[in-house]
């Protein structure tokens, strides 16, 4: 038996081990009494006196809190537990550690506020807090952290004024505020910092740039400002004090006036990001003595005047061989790109110069710059022809040439540009076909060529590009003949405009399997026929223009089911017989039937003839073509079953051997493609910063979409886990197949390979800011800043949540069954509205039996995560049915109502949530709802009756007393709902219809009583004071 020197050491760090519940490196494994403390992973001693002086567990992913009794290890110099999941609050007891030298905990997800105890530590070099969700001000007792080198608060939601007695922190060295909800001014005593190197306080709401302070530490290399409320001009002598300057970033703020002169003083400089403000001016012409200049971005300012000559410092900028990007976009330079333009570095990466006043040509030597990536010259009046040999720059994404004055041909060259995803050349007047060489850009994912003089064809390579998921834009052009059939290839497509041509023939009747489209304009052609019945597939449709055609028939019924269409114009056809009056046709400002003159029917206020018997000559003819077309019917279906059964015998036999295939193939053919390098760089590199959560099948992240700016969330599934590939495989065919507010809506995905080679499959989804209700329910903060949800809000939720379920249960095509409800799959937007998510165990009601197998397979690696909501039928072999979804809802709901998981410790001894609410019902109902919903019911009305602001804490007995009898029935009428939900026999729980019908009444009576509620409190009030 080891003996232990001492005993406080070891139980503090077994304290903390067993505080860690999630350890996929089995570091806490060698935690145990085999052998000294000492010698565990992360625990460095003292050897003359045993005692703990390092804690060292960075990036171990590590997920649980940290124990107050580490603050017993009284001989730490060293704590990194950085890079890590820990979530609760920072004890207080860490001011204990009077020997602190290194404190790092950022990275993780730490809440609350930063403990003022730590002051304690006069010791501490380095206070590294940042990217947490930290809160409240920094401390004023820290003005004694005088040996304090490093500051590190960055990305959390600090507030309160810059600290001046940070002035007094002589050695400090860096300090990074970025990304919180600091205010006021920069204090002056910050210009005693003669040591700092780095400072960071960009993403805050800070006023006052304090410029003669900052100007007097001539020690600074890094000086990040961006995205403040700062205003004035930038200091003339900048360049002469801050000699070291190697970062200089202003971004996003007010400064106006020119750019100093000065600057090109600062040889060391390597970035200069002064986008966003109010410069005006030009450049100085001898930049070029920065030769360590690798970015200088100035887009979105005031510079230049609109004349020749703006652009001549670009000659100076020849020097700078280190240059990566230069942007210049949305200023007033005018003039023509100087030549020289073609001499600038050989890495340069980003060249951005839309949106000023540019004219000429591009000069032929720019496609010397062969490491281009994006090149934009977008909004100017340039003209003359592209460079003919474009193509050599193959290692373009971005190539924006829109709304200029270009004419000529598109070079044949553009093909060799394989990495290109978006070109852009709309709004020139470029003339000639569109080169069939364009065929071979395999990543392209936006084309747009409208309102050019472009004619003949439109190639037939262009779709055969599966990469074409956002745009195919070819409106207002000279195109001739039909649209190709192969344009079934685009099954991605979310845009389709072919408007203002000259296309003729029938509009294709393959367009179903372009699942996807959400708006195609066809209108201003010569298009012939009927439409198509095909389109009806085209369930996503948002906005349809086939206007100023030939078409001509009825108007399809199937376009008022459509339930997402906004958006019709019909016009200037010859359409026939009856308009009809649902869908976006019981709207008249949605849909345009002007210039067709023999409908009739429809909304009144079109004022068209009504439908009488002389004018069903459509529907008769319809008729005769039925008896022809039903014999024809017969004997092709007769036939066609003959060759399916034939067929369904080959592919049951062949998909054994080709599932994985089959699921790879699937999952393109359904959803739009992202590049795993977009996703790498929208998420940071899948940083643990931007880590939302992790499920069974992989991990969720938080991301920026680079083509726009928005906000995602992205699923890398863990490849490594059994049935992961098929819960991608069925989570895209699932998604790909239902359109509903409040089901989550895919965006794209990712089937790839990643940076070392292996396989990667990922889906991105709208980012969802307000979580997921598991978060709300039981939030990891027990503070007394608790998010908490009303009734009102549960109530909502939990309608929501039913009306997706419906949907998916009967408004499908085929009815779809999650197989996985839980509050964890139920994510709220910025409304608090409710998506159901995480498809990866749907499933269709008319699969095959062998899909019942793996399904089975598949359901027992779910189990794990999702105990208490599995109905009870599932564990004993049953097929899955919409009533195993109902079953997991009514455990849902139940769980809003009282707070407590089905698995939490109150449920035991064979009593299960169900039954224990059930017992319950209706008389002691109070005594097991969750007390915040009380709190929060009477805390809205504090305002309105004073006395409800004496309620801080409700009990069980409060519930009692305080909660008004119709708000009890409201919530007894919720937990009987999800008892009839939560039937042990399928066949007798409550249909999902019901359930939001039923959910519905209950919210009107609660609204209908609170309203009331509110107008007595308003009498009380008004009533007391003409009292006094």
């Amino acid at each position: 038996m080891l003996t232990f020197e001492n005993e406080s050491d070891r139980l503090a760090l077994l304290d903390l081990k067993a505080r860690v519940h999630i350890d996929p490196l089995k570091i806490m494994s060698s935690w145990n009494d085999s052998t000294h403390f000492c010698d565990w992973i992360g625990v460095a001693c003292n050897y003359t006196n045993g005692r703990v002086v390092g804690l060292s567990l960075e990036a171990r992913k590590l997920t649980g809190s940290i124990p107050p009794s580490l603050g017993n290890l009284t001989y730490l110099t060293v704590i990194r537990l950085d890079d890590n999941n820990f979530h609760g609050i920072i004890p207080q007891e860490f001011g204990r550690l009077l020997q602190l030298r290194h404190l790092n905990l950022s990275q993780n997800n730490f809440s609350g506020e930063i403990p003022a105890n730590i002051s304690h530590c006069t010791k501490l070099v380095s206070l590294v807090l940042g990217g947490n969700g930290l809160v409240g001000q920094i401390p004023q007792q820290f003005f004694t952290l005088t040996n304090l080198k490093l500051i590190g608060f960055a990305a959390n939601s600090l507030t309160g004024s810059f600290p001046s007695w940070i002035g007094n922190f002589s050695s400090l060295l860096s300090m990074s505020l970025m990304r919180n909800n600091f205010q006021g001014s920069i204090p002056s005593e910050i210009g005693r910092l003669s040591e700092l190197r780095f400072f960071q306080v960009a993403g805050n709401n800070l006023t006052g740039a304090s410029w003669p302070s900052i100007c007097n530490i001539s020690s600074l290399t890094y000086l990040s400002l961006g995205y403040n409320q700062f205003k004035g001009t930038l200091p003339p002598d900048i360049g002469l004090s801050l000699p070291n300057l190697q970062v200089f970033g202003c971004s996003g703020n007010n400064f106006h006036g020119p750019i100093p002169n000065s600057l090109a003083n600062i040889v060391s400089l390597q970035i200069i990001d002064f986008f966003d403000n109010n410069l005006v001016g030009t450049l100085p012409d001898d930049m070029g003595n920065l030769r360590n200049l690798e970015r200088l971005n100035l887009g979105e300012n005031s510079l230049g005047s609109g004349e020749a000559g703006d652009l001549n410092f670009i000659n100076s900028l020849v020097n700078c061989t280190r240059l990566r990007a230069l942007g210049l976009d949305t200023n007033h330079f005018g003039g023509v790109l100087p030549s020289s333009i073609a001499n600038l570095s050989n890495q340069l990466t980003a060249l951005s110069l839309g949106y000023n006043m540019l004219s000429g040509s591009i000069p032929s030597g720019t496609t010397n710059l062969i490491n281009l990536q994006g090149f934009g010259v977008e909004g100017n009046i340039m003209n003359g022809s592209i460079p003919p040999n474009i193509g050599n720059l193959k290692n373009l994404v971005l190539l924006y040439l829109y709304e200029n004055e270009f004419t000529g041909p598109i070079p044949y060259s553009i093909g060799n540009l394989s990495s290109l995803t978006k070109l852009h050349m709309s709004h020139n007047q470029l003339d000639g076909s569109i080169p069939t060489s364009l065929g071979q850009c395999k990543s392209l994912t936006s084309l747009k060529l409208s309102s050019n003089n472009l004619n003949g064809t439109i190639p037939k390579e262009i779709f055969a590009l599966p990469s074409l998921s956002i745009t195919l834009a070819l409106d207002h052009n000279s195109f001739t003949g039909s649209l190709p059939n192969e344009v079934d290839g685009l099954l991605g497509l979310l845009e389709l405009d072919v408007s203002e041509n000259k296309l003729f023939g029938d509009i294709p009747n393959n367009l179903d399997k372009c699942t996807n489209m959400e708006r195609l304009y066809l209108g201003g052609n010569k298009f012939g026929g009927t439409i198509p019945q095909s389109l009806e597939a085209l369930k996503s449709l948002k906005k349809l223009n086939l206007s100023s055609n030939n078409l001509s028939g009825p108007i399809p019924q199937f376009l008022s089911k459509l339930l997402f269409l906004v958006s019709v114009d019909l016009s200037y056809n010859n359409f026939e017989g009856k308009v009809p009056i649902e869908g976006v046709f019981s709207n008249s400002t949605m849909f345009s039937i002007i210039g067709n003159n023999n409908l009739c029917g429809g909304l009144h206020e079109l004022h068209l003839p009504l439908c009488t018997s002389n004018q069903t000559r459509l529907s008769n003819k319809q008729f005769l073509k039925s008896r022809v077309l039903i014999p024809m019917a017969i004997v092709i279906t007769f036939v066609g079953i003959l060759v399916v059964f034939i067929l369904v015998c080959f592919v049951l036999r062949k998909s054994r051997k080709d599932a994985s295939t089959t699921n790879s193939l699937s999952a393109k053919e359904f959803i739009p493609q992202i590049s795993y390098l977009e996703l790498s760089k929208s998420t940071s590199g899948f940083s643990t910063e931007n880590l939302i959560g992790s499920g069974s099948f992989g991990s969720v992240y938080k991301g920026v979409l680079s083509n726009d700016g928005s906000v995602v969330a992205v699923k890398v599934l863990n490849l490594q886990q059994q049935g992961a590939s098929k819960s991608f495989v069925d989570e895209c065919n699932a998604l790909s197949n239902i359109r509903h507010r409040n089901l989550l809506k895919i965006i794209t995905s990712c089937s790839s390979i990643d940076g070392q080679g292996n396989e990667f499959k990922a889906l991105v989804f709208n980012f969802m800011s307000n979580g997921n209700l598991d978060c709300w329910l039981h939030p990891k903060n027990q503070g007394t800043n608790l998010r908490r949800l009303s009734l009102i809000q549960r109530l909502n939720i939990a309608i929501d949540i039913a009306c997706g379920l419906d949907y998916l249960h009967t408004h499908c095509e085929t009815p779809i069954i999650h197989c996985d409800i839980k509050p964890s799959n139920v994510l709220l937007d910025d409304d608090m509205v409710a998506h159901v998510g995480d498809f990866g165990l749907a499933r269709f009601m008319l699969e095959e039996s062998n899909d019942q197998i793996s399904f089975s397979q598949t359901m027992s690696l779910a189990l794990k995560g999702s105990i208490g909501y599995i109905p009870p039928e599932y564990g004993s072999g049953s097929r899955i049915s919409t009533e195993g979804d109902v079953f997991s809802y009514g455990i849902l709901l139940l769980e809003m109502i009282i707070g407590k998981r089905p698995i939490d410790d109150t449920f035991d001894n064979g009593v299960d949530i169900h039954l224990f609410t059930a017992t319950m019902l209706p008389h002691e109902a109070l005594g097991i709802i969750d007390p915040s919903i009380v709190f929060e019911e009477t805390h809205q009305e504090e305002e309105t009756n004073d006395e409800m602001q004496k309620i801080a804490i409700v009990s069980e007995q409060d519930c009692k007393e305080i909660v008004p009898r119709w708000m009890e029935e409201c919530l007894v009428s919720i937990m009987r709902i999800g008892l009839s939900c939560s039937l042990r026999e399928p066949r007798e729980r409550m249909a999902m219809d019901v359930v939001v019908n039923e959910l519905q009444a209950i919210k009107s009576s609660y609204l209908k009583f609170k309203k009331a509620r509110r107008r007595f409190h308003r009498h009380l009030v008004s009533s007391s004071l003409r009292g006094k």
